[in-house]
């Protein structure tokens, strides 16, 4: 009798199982719930497939991007998949932008409680030394500057809902530096720092930071790395999982940083980049 009645249970809670695994709906849709989130350069690549995690995962998200056009696709393509997405214009260089990406949030959904700062630039590539002052100038005001002074104003409203998280997206050029980026990749190892110095800043506030550092990743933005096949070989090489990332490798763990399973995680670096080396 026990047996039969067990044989008929299995098949349901099977059956069960499987619907919750195969959907990403109903389970994902819990982690985030109503939650909040800002992401900035969030209409291609790597922004774009974190923002539509968070979205997959019940957060109401606010994309960003320097241009218009760019804003308007990502936000009808994440539409079209049923996500809770708007978006707008935001330069994060310039502090009236900054302001403008803070109070649409506030405006929208009445709070924050997730900043990603993804946004950088890199308009330089050579010798370290042959960098001009504006160069170092650009690059450290969007990629490190920017994400300070953005984080100083969602902490604020983080405080008002009872706590926030914030990840910061670095760089495994933080560790280890890319060729002919020099400039850049001393701005994502000085993220890390930036990512250190506020957790301890941030927790008493009950507010999170940490630091995501994707390898080489298929993207727009490092094409210049993995198009040229001697210098995408080389970098292949020091991956113990010998393939590029997807952009899609980068959004789960940011997701999981943002949720309350990561509660007790701050001031951390998460790298995803295939097993390549990542120590100072």
């Amino acid at each position: 009798m026990l047996r039969a009645l067990a044989s008929s249970a299995q098949p349901k809670q099977a059956i069960g199982r499987l619907l919750r695994m195969n959907s990403t709906g109903a389970k994902a849709r819990g982690t985030l719930a109503d939650k909040v989130a800002l992401v900035t350069a969030s209409t291609e690549g790597i922004g774009l497939a974190i923002a539509r995690r968070l979205a997959q995962d019940g957060a109401h998200v606010v994309v960003s991007s320097r241009k218009q056009a760019n804003v308007d696709r990502a936000v009808a393509e994440l539409q079209t998949e049923n996500l809770s997405v708007s978006g707008l214009v935001c330069h994060v260089g310039k502090a009236e932008d900054r302001q403008h990406l803070i109070n649409a949030a506030l405006e929208r959904h009445g709070g924050i409680d997730i900043l990603v700062s993804n946004a950088a630039v890199n308009p330089f590539f050579g010798s370290t030394l042959d960098a001009t002052e504006e160069v170092w100038d650009k690059i450290f005001d969007i990629n490190v500057k920017a994400a300070a002074l953005l984080i100083k104003l969602v902490v604020p409203h983080m405080e008002k809902r009872g706590g926030g998280s914030i990840v910061i997206v670095s760089s495994i050029a933080a560790y280890s530096p890319f060729p002919g980026l020099g400039p850049y990749n001393v701005s994502k190892t000085a993220l890390l720092g930036l990512t250190h110095t506020l957790a301890s800043e941030l927790g008493p506030r009950n507010i999170r930071i940490n630091a995501l550092a994707p390898g080489l990743i298929r993207t727009k933005f490092s094409s210049a790395l993995w198009q040229d096949k001697t210098m995408g070989d080389k970098l292949m090489e020091t991956m113990r999982i010998r393939r590029m990332g997807e952009p899609t490798d980068c959004s789960g763990i940011v997701s999981f940083l943002c949720s309350s399973d990561a509660d007790y995680i701050t001031g951390e670096t998460v790298v995803v980049a295939g097993g390549a080396p990542s120590r100072l």
